[in-house]
């Protein structure tokens, strides 16, 4: 067993290529390419995503490794991304992960993608402790997770359709705002009304944690459809505004629920969607009511980063497990 640790992390579970370097829990480098192609298709492209992991990927490690001051040699571990994501965008990271694993003669542990996103905001805020609730939120994900400890979870809820990031993506498209579409929705609802117009809240019935978006989706559809292009036009930052919200409040008592429900007194937001400014700013008031203690991530570990698969990979390494050679891409993998 090392004394210290320095491990590359790399990410390439979709359309970002990503590379970090981390030593004993301090982050040294974080390195994203992200691939602009894919906004004029309206969502990714599987085979240009794969294409381009394939282009760069040798430089985002160069880069990464660069920026933190560190020579190939002396790297004790590689945590690369095994899934969920991609199919072929996950073969090329594992592959070069592994191949890299030979040469040097180290380690190399495949990550969980979604394990990584729960412990992005420990990345740089070392208070996070277990047990806590983590609600991570993405393009491709929305669940509720109680944390055990790390590496023991228990979904409490999912989505049972689209994900929150994806409706955010589906209704800019239907406002005419391109892909990615989340960004873009939060800045213009900074300046619109959220009582413009009330967007059903919808979701599973009965007791329970799961979410549903499809609804709020087909309800911003319909409303559009009845309304003129210049009303929307004119009040296109209060339509996010209110769509926004529908979403946010969703989120939050879900979130608070199952917080009450487990006793935990942690609230951990993930992924992408733990980005955007008006949940942040409701997680915190319920927070601040409820005493309850909240961490989130930067933006930049809100993304898909090597920076979190890196430290994921640290934990496990540390715990003396890593990976048989020949790790194969689990495009479903879940927690």
């Amino acid at each position: 067993m090392w004394n210290s640790y320095k491990v590359l992390g790399i990410e390439t579970s979709c359309d970002e290529t990503a590379a970090a370097v981390i030593s004993d829990d301090i982050l040294l480098s974080n390195i994203i390419f992200s691939q602009t192609i894919h906004s004029k298709y309206g969502g990714v492209v599987p085979e240009l995503a794969s294409r381009s992991h394939q282009k760069n990927i040798i430089s985002i490690i160069s880069r990464a490794l660069n920026e933190a001051g560190i020579n190939k040699k002396e790297i004790d571990g590689i945590a690369v991304t095994r899934g969920p994501g991609l199919m072929g965008s996950l073969l090329v990271g594992l592959s070069f992960a592994q191949a890299l694993s030979i040469s040097f003669g180290i380690p190399c542990i495949g990550v969980n993608h979604l394990e990584a996103h729960i412990w992005a905001a420990a990345v740089e805020d070392k208070g996070i402790k277990p047990p806590f609730i983590s609600l991570l939120i993405s393009g491709g994900h929305t669940q509720l997770i109680y944390v055990k400890e790390f590496s023991v979870y228990k979904t409490l809820g999912r989505t049972r359709d689209d994900a929150c990031g994806e409706a955010f993506d589906k209704v800019a498209k239907l406002l005419g705002l391109g892909y990615p579409g989340g960004q873009k929705i939060d800045n213009l609802a900074k300046k619109g009304n959220t009582n413009y117009h009330r967007f059903p809240k919808l979701g599973p019935k009965g007791n329970n944690y799961d979410f549903s978006f499809s609804g709020i989706k087909t309800a911003v559809l319909y409303y559009l459809d009845s309304i003129p292009e210049e009303t929307k036009i004119e009040h296109i930052n209060d339509i996010c505004a209110s769509f926004q919200i529908s979403i946010v409040e969703v989120l939050v008592a879900k979130t608070f629920k199952a917080l009450k429900d487990t006793g935990c007194r942690r609230l951990v937001l993930a992924g992408g969607v733990a980005a955007n400014s008006m949940l942040i700013e409701k997680m915190k008031e319920r927070a601040s009511e409820e005493k309850i203690k909240l961490f989130y991530p930067s933006p930049i570990l809100c993304t898909d980063n090597a920076g979190m698969v890196a430290y994921a990979g640290m934990k496990y390494l540390k715990k003396g497990v890593s990976s048989e050679m020949g790790i194969k891409p689990e495009p479903m993998l879940n927690i």
